[in-house]
């Protein structure tokens, strides 16, 4: 009778593994289903990262005085994201980042936007050019020098901390000295 329910058992198992060995992940996501390097908002809307990105997006709603701001100040700007697929800061602010750019009309020509590994490395050099060490990190960039940057957790709210930056207030990221 054991050997039976062991033998049921292990079939299922077997069945469930063929599943999944037949599901065939996109190039740019490894095999512990995490985008690494340039993806574009659209990476994030396909499984697995839509589970947590589309919610996100759908159910953010920012106020708004600071979306006003935004809009009237962004487009000056070139911007670097930095974030994790992994990590779950970067699941809850980058889809209230990327509704906030569809909402202020924010060029996405002037938009990179970066993966990174468990260590915050990417392909290519800009982890560390602009010493990504949290994620997400946001820099803002005017001229090609960065202003300042948003970076793992907002101090108000996602939507007034970008406010304070693309306005040119005070702002200071929780981590800078």
């Amino acid at each position: 009778m054991l050997n039976k329910i062991l033998l049921v058992f292990f079939g299922i198992f077997l069945a469930t593994g063929e599943v999944l060995e037949e599901t065939k992940l996109p190039e740019n996501i490894n095999s512990q289903k995490m985008l690494l390097g340039e993806f574009t908002k659209a990476d994030l809307e396909k499984l697995p990262y839509s589970r947590w990105f589309t919610p996100g997006y759908e159910n953010y709603e920012p106020k708004k005085e600071s979306l006003a701001a935004i809009k009237e100040n962004i487009a000056e700007y070139e911007i670097l994201l930095f974030m994790g697929t992994w990590c779950g800061d970067s699941r809850y602010e980058v889809p209230k980042f990327f509704k906030l750019l569809d909402l202020v009309e924010f060029d996405k020509e002037k938009l990179t936007s970066i993966a990174v590994n468990y260590r915050k490395k990417a392909p290519g050099n800009l982890d560390e050019e602009y010493n990504i060490h949290r994620v997400p990190t946001i820099v803002f960039l005017k001229d090609g020098k960065e202003v300042n940057r948003f970076v793992e957790y907002s101090i108000k709210s996602l939507e007034e901390d970008i406010a304070a930056i693309v306005e040119d207030k005070e702002y200071t990221d929780p981590y800078s000295e």
